[in-house]
Order: structure tokens, then sequence, then C-alpha cells
């Protein structure tokens, strides 16, 4: 078997697994997960373990995170919808679950924009060049900002998307969150116990839920850890 049948079969293999698990929760984030190829998010050395459930390190400190989990918040922020979304996400990384909401968007017919931003302007950039080969250039905007601090600018967001744990649920993020929106936020200890909460607002007041346990790495900031 050649390396590209061998990565393909892997490929099922794990998402049949997560879809099996209910971690794959719709039939668009499945195919989402099938057209958007991690190992081109990868560091060269680890692209051949692109499909083991498990995070990797793409440098700086930083992970892209295991699939399941990928899986799990695409299917969490409920991206299909019968309106254009607009989405935050919160610590781009490699780049990759900024590919699969943008995906998730263009397969269901919702349209829409995805916003990420990452403080590491290497990775930020890293992340764009990723992207734009993949062809999500008119569908992704990367920004080199403090995520905690959300970008204004856009506001406010359908769908917000945090992939690194906050002490707290950051006060801007909240605050840029529409009307009926969702946020899918890891919270909890820099090092230690962590939740992914999902926070929903209606009536102009947030609500906060726990989703499940997380090992995420700290989200930087004026409204984070520190360094």
């Amino acid at each position: 078997m050649n390396v590209a049948m061998d990565i393909k079969e892997r490929k099922k293999q794990l998402l049949d697994r997560l879809e099996k698990s209910g971690y794959i929760a719709t039939r668009f984030v499945r195919q989402a997960m099938e057209n958007v190829p991690r190992e081109d998010f990868l560091p060269e050395e680890l692209r051949s373990s692109a499909y083991e459930d498990r995070p990797l390190s793409i440098g700086l400190g930083q992970t892209i995170s295991a699939p399941h989990m990928n899986a799990m918040m695409c299917s969490g922020l409920k991206l299909e919808g019968a309106t254009p979304l607009k989405v935050l996400e919160i610590g781009t990384g490699s780049g990759y679950h900024a590919a699969l909401c943008a995906e998730v968007l263009k397969l269901s017919g919702t349209g829409g924009h995805v916003y990420t931003i990452e403080r590491i302007e290497v990775l930020a950039q890293e992340a764009k060049d990723k992207l734009e080969k993949a062809g999500y250039k008119d569908l992704v905007t990367v920004i080199v900002s403090d995520g905690t601090l959300g970008h204004p600018a856009e506001a406010p967001y359908d769908r917000i998307l945090v992939t690194a744990a906050a002490p707290r649920v950051p006060r801007a993020l909240v605050n840029q969150l529409a009307e009926g929106g969702i946020m899918l936020i890891p919270v909890g200890e820099k090092s230690g116990h962590q939740t992914l909460c999902e926070v929903s607002k209606s009536g102009g007041k947030a609500a906060q839920k726990d989703v499940c346990g997380v090992v995420f790495v700290p989200l930087i900031g004026e409204d984070g850890f520190s360094k």
C-alpha cells in the first residue's frame, strides 16, 4: 500500500470511529473532516501521524487538537443554519480547525465567514499560508492579536470557538457573542483541571453549562493567563 492510500485508509477508520462514538454529530461535520486534509496543517515530520486521535505539537509550545475534539467542537457549534454565520475562533494554531468550520459553512449552504485570532505572529502567518493553499482565502481571515479581547471590529459573532483554556470566560467574548449565539470555551487551571463550557446568550444574558473535561494549552492574554 502506498503512503497516500495508507493515509486515506487511516483517515476513514478514524472518522468511522468518531462517528460511531458520537463525536461527529452531523453529516456536514463528517464530510468536512473528509475534505480537509489534516496532514497539510502539520509539520512535515508529523504528517504520518495526522489520523492518530491525539493532539500534536505544531511548535512554539502550541498544539493541534486531537481529531475527536475537533469533531466534538464543530458539532457543538451547530454551524449548519438557515442564515450566514459569523464565526470567531480564538487560537488559530495550525489553521486546521478554522478550515473545518469554513468547510462546514460551505457544505451546509449556511455561508458566512470565519475570523480567527492568533497571538503568535509566526504561527499566524504559517496558518494563513496553509489556509490559502487549501482554498479558504475567501472564507477565513487570520488576525494577529490578543484573543482574550476578541475582535470588536466584526462583532457580534454568531459562534465563538476558543481553542485554549482560560481561567474564566473573557468578558469581551461574552459581549461580542450575538443574541442567540453559542460559544465553546475550555475553562480551568493553567495546567490542571479544565472543563469545556458552552456559553449561550438570550435576552442579553449569558448562560454557561459544562460539557466535559478537557486538556488544552493556556489562553494567554490580558483577560487570560500571563505568560
